[in-house]
């Protein structure tokens, strides 16, 4: 899987350099050659395929990159989250400090090997993978792209805002999510509520789906999360880069 990575440096050459080479190693690298334009960047891609990991120049010609930084610590859902690696031609050791109290999460200094970034970067993705793995068994959280599901919360959210759903619904998605890729009939889903309260809809699942796709779809009409396999069912996308 192609990881997607924002760097945000004002040596062209560098940059071009930097995303030939990871280009090679499985990265597809995003230039943005001030803090504005990076910052636009994240905006753009908040509610879509969002970034890997940033690579981000603590010198840039309109910005300090340690308010860059912080910027990017303070945006809302998971953009704040993104693993950052700032570079920086001071080699300060005070520079270092004050950019990981900030929220960076690795330092390198220029000049550099390419390689070593690399190195860097799959370290960074490895720690926050192994994160989210004892995280998920520890909270029970299932996600999928941008969508996430915490069992034992009973929550929803996409692109980190908490969606609402009545427990019906919740148990309803949730029991879908827990058989992601395989199609379950009518049948089967009524089955797996078994004991839940009826209420005036219960009669048919396709209301409660309708439902659920105003809440998660980014489009009810041409759902990619909750598909309708016709004369079977219904299943829940296992892989969504949604």
């Amino acid at each position: 899987m192609t990881q997607h990575v924002l760097m945000i440096e004002d040596d062209q050459r560098l940059a071009g350099m930097v995303a030939t080479y990871l280009g090679q190693n499985g990265f597809a690298v995003q230039h943005a050659a001030s803090a504005r334009e990076g910052l636009d960047k994240l905006k753009e891609h908040a509610s879509g395929a969002a970034f890997s990991l940033i690579v981000l120049d603590l010198m840039l010609p309109d910005a300090d990159g340690l308010d860059v930084c912080k910027q990017i610590r303070a945006q809302p859902g998971a953009v704040a989250n993104t693993p950052i690696i700032m570079l920086t031609a001071r080699g300060e050791p005070m520079d270092k400090v004050v950019g990981l109290e900030l929220g960076a999460d690795d330092y390198l200094a220029k000049p550099f090997e390419p390689r070593e970034l690399l190195a860097r970067l799959r370290a960074l993705l490895r720690r926050q993978q192994a994160t989210a793995i004892a995280s998920s068994a520890a909270a029970r959280v299932l996600h999928f792209g941008r969508l996430e599901l915490n069992l034992d919360a009973r929550t929803v959210k996409l692109d980190g805002q908490e969606r609402i759903l009545t427990a019906y619904q919740f148990n309803l998605l949730a029991a879908m999510a827990e058989r992601a890729g395989h199609v379950l009939s009518r049948e089967q889903l009524m089955d797996a509520l078994k004991g839940e309260a009826l209420d005036a809809f219960d009669r048919s699942i396709d209301v409660h789906i309708g439902r659920l796709r105003t809440v998660i779809e980014d489009d009810p009409k041409q759902p990619k999360r909750i598909i309708t396999v016709r004369g079977a069912g219904y299943v829940f996308a296992k892989a969504q880069d949604l």
